[in-house]
C-alpha cells in the first residue's frame, strides 16, 4: 500500500552458540525494513556458510535444514527491499566471497551515490561483478587495496565510497560494522548477558534477543568485534550528522530509539505540533495504520478530538502484493485497508498519515472513508511535502514520482478528494523529533522536503539539476 520503500536491515552477533538462529530472531524484528529477500551467513570453525532467498524471512528459513548448514558462534544477516532494477536473487545479501586466501560475508543498508562511477572504474581494471548491487563495490575495493591489514584496507576503501551505508562484514576472525560520514541510517551496538556482542539496524532488535544497548556507531566510525571484545576506529574526521528524517517519520519501528530519541515519542510530538499548526473542525481523528498511529494519537491529545480506530489494516497482505491494472490495484487497497463504517459514518474525520508521495494511496483512503459514511475528510500529514527525490536508499530517485514536486497543496487536496489538506512544517518536524546536534536541521537529513542535500550527488547531479529546471506540468 505504501509508496515508500527502504533498502534494508542488518543484524550481526558474535560469540554465542547457534548464532544463526539468534540472527533469525533479530532479523525478524527488522522485517519492516525489507520484505523481498533475506539471508544469513554464519562462521563455523573458520568456514563461512550462508543461506539466502526471495521473500519474507519465514519463507527463506522454513525448517531446520537451513539452520543445519549455519553452525557456529558468529553470524550476520540481512533483510532487503529491492529497487525495481535490483530485485533478482543475485542481489540478496549477505554476499559470500570465498577467495583463495580469505573469506568474507558482506551486507549493507543504504545506497552509494558514486556507485556507478566506481563500478565503471573497477570494471575497467578487470573487476567482475556477480550482482548489480552497489554493495559489492566495497569488496572489490578492499581486495585491490595494498594496505597490510584488513582494518587499514577497510579504512582506505570506505573513504572512496560516497553516500549512505551501514556495512556489516564477517570474516572467520572478526565482525566489522561501518557507518557513513553522515550517519544516515542507524547502527547499534549491544551485548548479551553471556558477553556476546550484537550489531543491528535498530534498538528493537536488541530488545527481541535480550541484548543490552551499549552505544550507537557514530558517523565515520568502524566497530570491530572479535573474541577480545569490541573496539571503535575512526576512518574519517570529515563527518556531519545527518540522520534520515524518514527513519523517525516512517521507517523505524516505534519501539526503537535513534540517537537517544524514541521513535514513537517523536511521531507523537509531530502529531501534537501538526494539531497546533493545522487544526480542523472535526468529530474524530483516525490514523492510517501502522506508522501513523503515533502521530494520530498526538494530534488527538493536542486537539481534544477523540482518537478512533476508523481504519483497519489486514496484517496478512504483504507489501509486495502488486496488481497489473488500476481496477485491481484499487481492489488491492481495499484488501489491505478497511474503513470501519460503525466508527466513521456520519462523522467529520481528521485522517492523519505520515506522508504523501504519489498521492494514489491517499486518494483511495479518502474514498474508503467517504464510502464508509464520513461526511468530511480532513487530511493532515505529519511531515512536510515530499518534493525532492532521495539518493540515499529510499526507492524514489525521480521527481516525477512526487506529487508535491509539481502540484500545490490546494491542487493535491483536489486530486486526493479531501475537504482540506495540511502538512507539518519543516521547523515543526525538526523541533518535534528533538535531536540537538550541532549540524543543519539539528542533525537531520531533510533533503526530501527542502532540496538541501548533505553531500554532493555525484552520479545523479546532472539528471537532478535537469529535473528541477523542467517546467511545471499540470
Amino acid at each position: 500500500m505504501k509508496s515508500l520503500n527502504e533498502e534494508c536491515g542488518v543484524f550481526g552477533v558474535w560469540g554465542i552458540p547457534d548464532a544463526a538462529r539468534l540472527c533469525y530472531f533479530g532479523l525478524h524484528s527488522l522485517q519492516h525494513r525489507g520484505q523481498e529477500g533475506a539471508g544469513i551467513v554464519a562462521s563455523d570453525k573458520g568456514k563461512l556458510n550462508g543461506h539466502r532467498g526471495v521473500g519474507l524471512l519465514t519463507d527463506v528459513f522454513k525448517d531446520e535444514r537451513q539452520f543445519n548448514r549455519l553452525k557456529g558462534e558468529t553470524a550476520i544477516g540481512h533483510v532487503r527491499y529491492g529497487a525495481a532494477d535490483k530485485n533478482g536473487m543475485e542481489n540478496i545479501q549477505p554476499f559470500l566471497f570465498q577467495f583463495h586466501d580469505e573469506e568474507f560475508a558482506l551486507a549493507n543498508n543504504g545506497h552509494l551515490i558514486n556507485g556507478t562511477t566506481l563500478r565503471i572504474e573497477l570494471e575497467d581494471h578487470g573487476a567482475i561483478f556477480s550482482s548489480n548491487s552497489d554493495t559489492e563495490i566495497l569488496m572489490h575495493l578492499i581486495r585491490r587495496s595494498k594496505k597490510d591489514t584488513l582494518k587499514e584496507r577497510m579504512k582506505e576503501s570506505l573513504n572512496k565510497i560516497k553516500g549512505a551505508f551501514t556495512f556489516l562484514i564477517l570474516t572467520p576472525n572478526e565482525m566489522i560494522g561501518a557507518l557513513d560520514p553522515n550517519g544516515f541510517r542507524p547502527l547499534i551496538i549491544g551485548q548479551m548477558s553471556n558477553g556476546a556482542y550484537v550489531l543491528a539496524s535498530e534498538t528493537c532488535a536488541l530488545d527481541v534477543v535480550g541484548a543490552k544497548f551499549i552505544r550507537s556507531v557514530e558517523p565515520g566510525e568502524m566497530v570491530i568485534v572479535n573474541d577480545d571484545g569490541y573496539q571503535i576506529e575512526k576512518y574519517t574526521e570529515e563527518t556531519t550528522m545527518s540522520i534520515c528524517s524518514m527513519e523517525f517519520i516512517y521507517f523505524a519501528r516505534p519501539d526503537s530509539n535513534i540517537a537517544g530519541v524514541n521513535v514513537h515519542t517523536a511521531r507523537k510530538n509531530m502529531g501534537r505540533t501538526l494539531a497546533v499548526e493545522a487544526p480542523a473542525e472535526a468529530d474524530i481523528v483516525v490514523g492510517v495504520p501502522n506508522s501513523s498511529l503515533s502521530a494520530a494519537s498526538g494530534y488527538a491529545e493536542q486537539s481534544g478530538i477523540p482518537n478512533e480506530m476508523g481504519l483497519i489494516k489486514n496484517q496478512y497482505i504483504a507489501r509486495t502484493f502488486i496488481l497489473p491494472t488500476q481496477e485491481l490495484r484499487e481492489l488491492g487497497v481495499r484488501m489491505k485497508l478497511s474503513a470501519v463504517s460503525g466508527v466513521v459514518k456520519g462523522k467529520r474525520v481528521v485522517m492523519v498519515d505520515d506522508s504523501i508521495v504519489r498521492g494514489t494511496t491517499s486518494k483511495h483512503i479518502v474514498q474508503l472513508l467517504r464510502d464508509a459514511g464520513a461526511t468530511e475528510v480532513h487530511v493532515r500529514i505529519a511531515s512536510p511535502p515530499f518534493r525532492y527525490p532521495d539518493f540515499y536508499g529510499i526507492d524514489l530517485q525521480n521527481r516525477k514520482d512526487l506529487i508535491a514536486a509539481d502540484h500545490s497543496i490546494e491542487e493535491i487536496k483536489k486530486i486526493i478528494g479531501a475537504d482540506s489538506l495540511a502538512f507539518l512544517s519543516v521547523t515543526g518536524t525538526v523541533d518535534s523529533i528533538g535531536l540537538n546536534f550541532d549540524a543543519p536541521y539539528k542533525g537531520l537529513c531533510m533533503s526530501y522536503f527542502t532540496g538541501e542535500y548533505p553531500t554532493p550527488l555525484y552520479d545523479y547531479e546532472a539528471d537532478y539539476l535537469k529535473s528541477i529546471e523542467e517546467p511545471k506540468k499540470l
